[in-house]
């Protein structure tokens, strides 16, 4: 099983935190998208307990992101 953490990111778009997150752990993105901005197929993203499959998903600074690999 893999292991739980917590990071604070922020950004306007689902997308955008993605980007941040690489910023600081180089790599973290391309382990999760793919070259053509797709989400790869053992990847989840979840925001406030709601798959989504959209990059451009709009947040609000206290929503919630979790990221689940299958």
């Amino acid at each position: 099983m893999g292991r739980a953490g917590q990071v604070e990111a922020s950004g306007a778009t689902l997308g955008a935190v993605l980007a941040e997150l690489d910023r600081r752990y180089p790599g973290l993105r391309f382990r999760m998208i793919d070259e053509q901005d797709g989400i790869r197929r053992h990847v989840r993203f979840f925001i406030n307990g709601q798959q989504t499959f959209d990059l451009a998903a709009e947040l609000d600074p206290a929503d919630e992101i979790q990221i689940v690999r299958r």
